[in-house]
């Protein structure tokens, strides 16, 4: 691939935030993964030449953190989380449902390139379980039924609203943009923390 002057503008911009140069390394991949839909060889090379590192160095953590993806993923990009209270709830039979409606594997992409899908572990949010998020949007309690309608609905290309977070569902590329740190505007939409996350709380003010 290759970059242009907006880009590279913008890579500068995201390194001028930090003290450490290095420091910028993780931001620069999801926008490189912004622009590609992964992360690149090319793109590691051009962050390795900004930041002063050996390509070893990116590589290294473009491989470490599962967020970073070396091949092409989906539109839409569904996490099942497969980790224990989710896998007791359902979530197995979730990914197992979905493979199957999809006609794709672990780290599969649909023919069309639409939906692809993965397990993941610990999405953080054992109070919805079972979990499955689309584009690092959570969808919680979900069932094997309604889960292959938010994939439907994708492959439709009108996805269903995630359950907390934003208004409207993201493209991967969308959010990898948001995750290096361009502001889409969509911070404060819709329910940020449910009821079952804040019961804690509650309790704690009322002296139980």
């Amino acid at each position: 691939m290759s970059f242009t002057d907006k880009d590279l503008v913008t890579m500068e911009s995201i390194i001028k935030r930090y003290p450490r140069s290095r420091s910028a390394i993780m931001p620069l991949l999801h926008y490189v993964q912004s622009l590609a839909g992964y992360v690149t060889n090319e793109g590691i090379e051009l962050i390795a030449k900004l930041l002063e590192l050996e390509t070893a160095e990116v590589t290294a953590v473009s491989t470490f953190y599962t967020q970073y993806k070396r091949k092409p993923v989906g539109e839409y990009h569904v996490g099942v989380c497969t980790n224990t209270l989710c896998a007791v709830m359902g979530g197995d039979a979730i990914f197992a449902g979905l493979k199957e409606h999809l006609g794709i594997e672990n780290d599969g992409v649909t023919t069309d390139g639409k939906v692809s899908l993965e397990h993941i572990e610990c999405n953080a949010a054992c109070d919805y379980a079972p979990v499955v998020m689309a584009n690092w949007e959570f969808y919680d309690n979900q069932t094997v039924e309604s889960a292959k309608d938010l994939v439907d609905g994708m492959r439709a290309g009108n996805p269903p609203v995630p359950t907390r977070g934003p208004n409207s569902l993201v493209t991967w590329k969308e959010a990898s943009a948001v995750l290096a740190g361009i502001n889409d505007g969509k911070a404060h939409e819709g329910l940020q923390a449910g009821a079952p996350t804040l019961l804690g709380l509650k309790l704690s003010k009322e002296g139980k």
